[in-house]
């Protein structure tokens, strides 16, 4: 087989292919085969008819037209080896005309990942906010915790922002009844801003018994968007009586005997939750340093695909329906226009980024090994709350197993870049990133572990 390379851009070739007629024998062979078992032919017992039989009651041109197209993947992936052809999308491919007995010639066009000069990492520097644990931090901790054992108590007096009330709603527009706007019992946490606009303002002050009307935009259902006359009528007004803050409280609510150990654990939880934020900080710091520092072309079709993902997920969501599309994005104060700009350049980026993180784990050499997959797919479940096998058979339907190995491969390749960059702090302070992202500390430490469990 010979393949020829045609360069068309930096980031898509046509590969002209032909394939010699003999090449084929193997596959007319086993096309053969199958149409012997097809069709029934009088005198020949399934899949005993000869090959001339068949061709005569097929056709020659028939045959030749189904080992083509059969042996068409084969011959598109063989001449990828063959040329190192890194393709990185779905060909178009081009077959001419057949003649038996002739070589089979096809092109193929494709997209390939650009040519990429990476930079040396050591050579980078990013800084981040350093972490620090303020004492409001920790007291939120402690009202949070003393929030989740409070309790609800009735109250005489008018709601208030933070009590929780329970109201009956009517709403009307041009005085008929909006049935789905219509409810009774609904519990409430006022000031939260959960529900309709201007709840939260008519109901400061009701006490249980009383109503009030408001007006209001209902956002969704048959009047989406419509003026609405609403009508809310408190049926309770309780609010949350907090616990003493004090040791027993400290043992009823944590393992710990006082106060004091109990905010000194949420001190160190404090600072935990802080430095996994300012290892986030570092991860976008590198990344977003990494994509102004290494420029190179963007694959149009691999863009244009990327943009159609993005706006098809909006566009589903909403039933595909033009009008309720416009109002949602006239609702986010964006033209057609402003959106499809914004998707553009989201699709831009991202495909970058999965081009320059594939570069750097091809140059690394990274891998990504079995267990690393295996716990990718359980925390993708367990984030979805679907048992991992029903997960990973929802990604095998999908395809999808070969995409979340590329993400863990992207991952690794980004971690790899972080410990050989410099990072800081705003004060100055130079970060230890082997604990969040690995390095030669991380490596060294995990040695000792394994040699003191062999031990």
């Amino acid at each position: 087989m010979k393949s020829i390379v045609e360069q068309l851009s930096p980031t898509r070739v046509k590969l002209n292919v032909e394939v010699p007629f003999e090449e084929l024998s193997g596959d007319f062979d086993r096309a053969y085969k199958a149409l012997a078992q097809q069709i029934r032919i009088p005198g020949f017992r399934p899949g005993k008819a000869p090959a001339k039989i068949i061709e005569a009651r097929v056709g020659r041109e028939a045959v030749l037209e189904q080992v083509v197209n059969d042996a068409l993947p084969a011959k598109y992936s063989q001449a990828i080896a063959e040329t190192e052809t890194k393709a990185i999308s779905q060909p178009e491919i081009d077959l001419a005309e057949l003649t038996y007995g002739e070589p089979v010639k096809f092109t193929a066009e494709v997209d390939i990942r650009p040519e990429i000069t990476l930079p040396e990492f050591s050579s980078l520097a990013v800084q981040v906010d350093p972490v620090e644990v303020a004492d409001a931090d920790v007291e939120a901790e402690l009202d949070s915790l003393q929030q989740r054992f409070g309790t609800l108590v009735g109250v005489e007096r008018g709601a208030a922002d933070g009590d929780f009330v329970s109201i009956d709603l009517a709403a009307t527009v041009d005085g008929e009844t909006v049935e789905e706007a219509t409810t009774e019992g609904l519990s409430h946490e006022v000031g939260s801003g959960n529900l309709i606009d201007g709840l939260d303002e008519a109901l400061q002050g009701l006490k249980a018994g009383e109503s009030t009307t408001f007006t209001t935009k209902l956002v969704a259902g048959e009047h989406a968007d419509a003026e609405a006359e609403v009508t809310v009528t408190v049926q309770s007004v309780k609010e949350r009586e907090l616990p003493e803050l004090d040791d027993e409280f400290a043992q009823m609510a944590s393992e710990f005997d006082t106060v004091d150990e109990l905010r000194e654990s949420l001190r160190e939880q404090v600072a935990d939750s802080k430095k996994y934020e300012q290892a986030g900080a570092i991860r976008d710091a590198v990344l977003e340093l990494l994509l102004e520092q290494v420029e190179f072309p963007l694959p149009e079709k691999i863009v244009e695909e990327e943009v159609e993902a993005t706006q098809h997920q909006l566009v589903h969501a909403l039933g595909h329906d033009d009008a309720q599309v416009d109002k949602f994005l006239e609702a986010q104060g964006k033209s057609r226009e402003e959106w499809e700009s914004e998707s553009k350049a989201e699709a831009e980026k991202s495909v970058r980024t999965q081009l320059l993180l594939d570069a750097i784990a091809e140059e690394s050499d990274v891998d990504v090994s079995q267990d690393e997959l295996t716990q990718q797919i359980l925390m993708q479940s367990q984030r979805y709350g679907i048992a991992p096998q029903e997960f990973i058979q929802q990604l095998q339907n999908a395809n999808q197993i070969g995409a979340l190995y590329a993400d863990v491969r992207r991952n690794k390749a980004l971690a790899e870049v972080i410990g050989d960059v410099a990072v800081t702090d705003s004060n100055g302070e130079t970060i230890d990133t082997a604990k969040f992202f690995g390095g030669d500390d991380a490596d060294a430490e995990a040695d000792e572990d394994a040699e003191g469990d062999d031990a």
